[in-house]
């Protein structure tokens, strides 16, 4: 791998990333406390350098952010990685909704920033949906590309349009799964076998949305300004947000 990659954040994503970067070169993560970090090291069990201060990052070439999706944190995230970084080091972003051109202008270096939006789970998905400001050079864009194909991944430019393609295509789908749910008075377990057996899926799209967080998905669809369901949002309000809570669609206790 060419690129000394850091790594901001200490989530799913974030952990995802850099055991698969670290199969590739070397990889520090910077989580934001010391019981993040610790819980991180535990997890990635030596494979990835863990520090709690940005300065920790100063010797990387290129550092993708994978904190909350929420512009306020992340463009806050950026603006400090910018003032830590070296001159000629790129800024990333692993968004899937939010502007990348704002983002790019916090970061402080719109001619080196890009997104990368990496699919969970992060080593088996194959795509990263690859986005651009417009002030973005080609050196940035050479850079960034490789890194994807490095890793083992296959990038698609697409535009800064919310939900990029992936996102924009798939949350409408997934909540029209929601409202069968609440016009037929169908199981979960009946639309998702009619979605793995009779379409090829994978996975169904009310266990999707469980193991995407229907917090996460919510905010994707305000994010796309598609209708989300009644049901999600009083799933959301109650506590239960799919797999990382015991419980959503579906029990997992």
């Amino acid at each position: 791998m060419r690129e000394r990659l850091g790594i901001a954040g200490s989530g799913t994503i974030a952990c995802g990333l850099a055991r698969l970067a670290s199969e590739h070169g070397d990889v520090v993560l910077w989580a934001r406390s010391e019981e993040s970090a610790d819980r991180v090291r535990a997890e990635l069990n030596g494979t990835a350098q863990v520090v709690t201060d940005l300065s920790g990052l100063a010797g990387t070439s290129a550092v993708v952010e994978a904190v909350v999706e929420d512009t306020a944190v992340k463009c806050e995230l950026l603006t400090e990685l910018h003032a830590a970084m070296p001159e000629d080091a790129i800024l990333a972003t692993t968004t899937s909704s939010l502007s990348v051109a704002r983002l790019a202008e916090a970061s402080g270096r719109p001619d080196r920033f890009a997104a990368l939006h990496v699919f969970n789970p992060v080593e088996k998905m194959k795509l990263v949906e690859l986005c651009f400001p417009p002030q973005a050079g080609e050196d940035t864009r050479r850079r960034m590309t490789e890194l994807c194909e490095e890793l083992g991944k296959t990038p698609v430019e697409v535009p800064d349009v919310p939900g990029f393609v992936v996102n924009r295509l798939l949350f409408p789908y997934l909540f029209h799964a929601v409202q069968l749910l609440e016009q037929t008075g169908l199981e979960p377990e009946a639309v998702d076998t009619c979605m793995t057996l009779g379409a090829g899926h994978p996975m169904g799209p009310l266990k999707l949305l469980d193991f995407v967080g229907l917090d996460v998905a919510t905010a994707i669809g305000q994010s796309i300004d598609a209708e989300v369901p009644a049901r999600l949002r009083e799933l959301v309000e109650s506590g239960r947000l799919g797999r990382k809570s015991g419980g959503g669609f579906y029990d997992y206790t």
